[in-house]
């Protein structure tokens, strides 16, 4: 697969039905154990799509994005500062997401989808991860 925006959330931004404000919502990351649940681009809306058992951490204990800017970087961007996974356990995980924590899982829309990038696949060990952002942006419009 490759990185991307999750198809739903691109079309809705677009259509302006997707309901996510990148700047005021809470956007939380989240590591997915492909050997649990493989996230699919195309098909998957919203975090209950992604099985619980794939997911690490947990949602409550995944980390909001901070300083997060729309088009500071560079008009159409999207970007925040570096994320800390703190005490990071679970399994190994293959892929990286993002997405809006509602508070419920069936309307915690997923954002963005990263299985290629330094640091991936990522075992944890229950040490601190932190996630460095491109300098270019997380995403861009």
């Amino acid at each position: 697969m490759a990185n991307g925006m999750f198809t739903d959330f691109r079309n809705g931004q677009l259509s302006n039905t997707s309901l996510v404000d990148l700047d005021l919502d809470d956007i939380v990351a989240m590591f997915v154990d492909h050997a649990d649940d493989t996230p699919v681009i195309a098909t998957d809306n919203f975090i209950d799509d992604i099985l619980s058992a794939a997911r690490v951490p947990a949602i409550a204990s995944c980390p909001s994005l901070g300083t997060v800017t729309i088009g500071t970087v560079a008009a159409g961007v999207f970007d925040a500062a570096d994320t800390v996974f703190t005490t990071l356990t679970g399994d190994a995980s293959e892929s990286l997401i993002i997405f809006k924590d509602t508070g419920t899982e069936s309307t915690s829309k997923l954002v963005g989808f990263w299985d290629t990038a330094t640091g991936l696949p990522l075992t944890p060990n229950g040490g601190n991860v932190t996630v460095q952002w491109n300098a270019s942006g997380i995403l861009q419009f």
